[in-house]
C-alpha cells in the first residue's frame, strides 16, 4: 500500500493520457470566468450563470449516457470525449479572433464540455476497475488524485501568467490541445476490450435510466456519502466564481496572483493523496474518510475574511491549503470505496447518477449563491456556504460495510 508498486504498460498509458489532460485542465483554472469578465464585462450574476447553466443542462443531457456507455467498450468512449472536449474548447478562440464570441458560445462550450466530462469519468471508472486488481484500485486512484493536484499547483499560475503575456484565450487553446494528446494516450493502450455482456432486453429501457440512483440510495454506505459529496461539492464551487469575482474586482487582485493564491496551496491535495494508502493500511478505509470528510469542512468559512494585499493572498492560501490536504485524503478513499463497492455492471450507471447529482447539485447552488451575492455581495454569500459546511459532517456514514465478494457480485448481476 505505499503507492510505489508497478501497476503495469496499459495502466501507464492510461495515467500519461490523465497527467497531460490534468494539465491542461490546470492551465485553463478559472479561464471562463476571466473570459467573462475581462472580455465580455459580465457581472457575478452573469459569471454564476455560466458556471451553473453548463453544469446543469450538461448534467441532464449527460443522463442517458450512464446506460449507453455501460455495455460499450469503454476506452473507445473516453477518446471521444476527449475529442468532443478539444473541439468545443477551440470554438472558443476560433470565435474570438473573428470577434463573434458571445456569452451564449461560452454557454454552449460549458455544456459540451460538462457533458463530455461526466460521460469520461463513468467510462474511465469503469475501465480503471477492469484493469487493475482490486488490491491495487487504492494505489492507482491515488496517483490520479495526486496528479490532479500537482497539476493544480502548476497549471494556475503558468495559466495566470500566459494570459497576462498572450492574452486570455492562450489556456484554452493549451486545454483543447491537452484533449488530443490524452486520445493519443488512450489510442497507445492497446490490446483488446471485450464488449461488455448485456442481460435482459437488447434496446435501453426507460427504467435503466435510474438504475445508478436506485443503487446508490439502497446502499446503507454510499448513500451517506453520495449526500454529503453532493453537498459539500455544490457549497464549495458554487463560491468559486463569487471568489473569482471578489477578487479580480473590488479586491483588484491580478490575474497570476488570483491563480498563485489557489494553486499553491495544492500542494497539501499531493500530501494528502500520497499519505492515503498508508493512512487506510494503518487505521482502515471508513475511520480516514470519515476524518477527512469532518476535517474538510471546517476551512471554508475562512475566506469570508479576506482582504486585498498580502494579507489576503496568505489567507486565501492558508485556508485553501488546509481544504485541499484534506480533499486530497478523502478524494482517493472514497474512490476507491465506491468501486469496492459496486458491481462491474453497473460501475457506469452509478459514477453517471453521482457526477449527475453533483454536477447538478453544483449548478443549482451555484445559480442561488449568484443571486444571494446579487443581493447581498459576494463576500457575505462566501460567509453563508462556509456555515453550512460546518454541518456537512453530519450527513457522514458512521458504520463501515465490507466489500462486495465475487457471490454478493453474482447475485446483483441475477
Amino acid at each position: 500500500m505505499t503507492g510505489r508498486r508497478a501497476l503495469g504498460r496499459q495502466f501507464g498509458w492510461l495515467w500519461a493520457a490523465f497527467v497531460v489532460s490534468s494539465y491542461g485542465t490546470g492551465l485553463r483554472f478559472g479561464a471562463f470566468p476571466m473570459i467573462a469578465v475581462l472580455v465580455l464585462h459580465s457581472g457575478p450574476t452573469q459569471v454564476a450563470a455560466l458556471a451553473a447553466a453548463g453544469r446543469a443542462v450538461g448534467a441532464l443531457v449527460a443522463v442517458p449516457l450512464g446506460p449507453w456507455v455501460e455495455f460499450r467498450r469503454k476506452r473507445p468512449v473516453m477518446v471521444a470525449m476527449d475529442l468532443i472536449r478539444c473541439a468545443a474548447l477551440l470554438s472558443v478562440p476560433a470565435a474570438f479572433a473573428l470577434g463573434r464570441l458571445s456569452f451564449a458560445q461560452l454557454l454552449v462550450v460549458s455544456v459540451a464540455v460538462a457533458t463530455a466530462d461526466i460521460a469520461f469519468r463513468a467510462a474511465s471508472g469503469a475501465y480503471l476497475k477492469g484493469l487493475v486488481p482490486p488490491e491495487d484500485l487504492l494505489v492507482a486512484n491515488g496517483r490520479f488524485e495526486s496528479t490532479t493536484w500537482t497539476a493544480t499547483v502548476v497549471g494556475p499560475p503558468l495559466g495566470g501568467a500566459a494570459i497576462g503575456m498572450f492574452g486570455p484565450m492562450t489556456t484554452v487553446v493549451a486545454d483543447a490541445v491537452s484533449y488530443l494528446l490524452s486520445a493519443l494516450g488512450l489510442r497507445a493502450i492497446g490490446g483488446t476490450e471485450p464488449r461488455p455482456a448485456r442481460a435482459g432486453a437488447a434496446r435501453l429501457r426507460a427504467g435503466e435510466l435510474l438504475e445508478g440512483w436506485r443503487y446508490v440510495l439502497a446502499h446503507a454506505t454510499l448513500r451517506p456519502l453520495f449526500f454529503n459529496a453532493i453537498v459539500v461539492n455544490g457549497l464549495i464551487m458554487a463560491t468559486e466564481p463569487l471568489l473569482a469575482v471578489l477578487l479580480l474586482g473590488p479586491l483588484r487582485f491580478a490575474p497570476w496572483q488570483y491563480g498563485l493564491a489557489f494553486a499553491a496551496p495544492c500542494v497539501g491535495g499531493l500530501i494528502g493523496s500520497r499519505l492515503a494508502p498508508r493512512l487506510v493500511a494503518r487505521f482502515g478505509q471508513h475511520k480516514v474518510m470519515f476524518s477527512a470528510g469532518v476535517l474538510r469542512a471546517c476551512w471554508p468559512v475562512g475566506l469570508a475574511f479576506v482582504r486585498p494585499g498580502v494579507p489576503g493572498l496568505v489567507l486565501i492560501m492558508v485556508v485553501q491549503f488546509g481544504l485541499v490536504t484534506c480533499c486530497g485524503l478523502f478524494n482517493p478513499v472514497l474512490a476507491t470505496y465506491r468501486l469496492d463497492h459496486t458491481p462491474s455492471d453497473r460501475v457506469v450507471r452509478t459514477l453517471t447518477a453521482w457526477s449527475v447529482s453533483s454536477s447538478a447539485a453544483i449548478a443549482a447552488m451555484t445559480a442561488v449563491w449568484g443571486l444571494l451575492a446579487a443581493l447581498t455581495g459576494p463576500r457575505t454569500a462566501i460567509a453563508v456556504a462556509g456555515v453550512l459546511l460546518l454541518a456537512t459532517p453530519l450527513l457522514l456514514p458512521r458504520r463501515e460495510h465490507a466489500p462486495l465478494d465475487t457471490r454478493e457480485q453474482a447475485a446483483s448481476v441475477t
